[in-house]
């Protein structure tokens, strides 16, 4: 199943698609210190290629963040791993672009992800792996209704090196997390700038 598209305030979720190629590399590029050591995205035409060919919506399903109001991208979002019967879960994974990390736009973009899992995709459990380091992140999570599990020690390889992490996970019957709003005037909330799972 496909993704056609959510709205939040700010931003729209919507399937990624090869149109995408140009700028996301070019985002993926120009954010590549701040994704490290946290994520590897597609920095090349060819490993969005092959990105694209992973996300197929069967074992998974990647999607980008982009502002309502001109459609730039402002980051991706996938839920790969997706088992079914009995499991019925997926691991979410996120990763903001500059110039646009830090505004809020991701804990609306994850927030639209995780319920898409549960309505269309109709997962019972979303899990996140989020390194022990990555404190936006944590909070993100957090934030969301998400809650610890525990702690992996070398749980994935990251750009060569086996990391630790730490398991955190939302199911169904949770408090589904609210889609954050941002009130005019007001600062946006710090959304996580790198990577939950990879």
């Amino acid at each position: 199943m496909i993704i056609e598209s959510a709205q939040g305030s700010q931003v729209t979720l919507r399937a990624v698609t090869a149109e995408d190629r140009e700028r996301f590399v070019e985002l993926a590029r120009m954010s590549a210190d701040l994704h490290h050591p946290w994520v590897v995205t597609p920095c090349t035409p060819g490993g969005f290629s092959a990105y694209l060919a992973r996300v197929d919506g069967g074992t998974a399903v990647g999607m980008v963040v982009c502002l309502k109001d001109c459609a730039d991208l402002v980051g991706t979002i996938s839920i790969s791993g997706i088992v079914r019967d009995p499991y019925h879960r997926g691991v979410l994974g996120y990763a903001a672009f500059l110039p646009y990390a830090g505004r809020g736009y991701m804990s609306e973009g994850v927030a639209l992800a995780v319920r898409y899992a549960f309505d269309q995709l109709d997962l019972h459990r979303v899990e996140a792996d989020i390194q022990p380091g990555n404190t936006a992140s944590l909070k993100l999570v957090r934030r969301l209704g998400f809650r610890k599990e525990g702690v992996s020690p070398g749980f994935i390889k990251i750009g060569g090196v086996w990391r630790d992490h730490e398991r955190w996970a939302i199911t169904r019957e949770m408090r589904l997390p609210r889609v954050p709003h941002q009130q005019p005037g007001c600062p946006p909330e710090s959304d996580g700038v790198h990577v939950i799972g990879s």
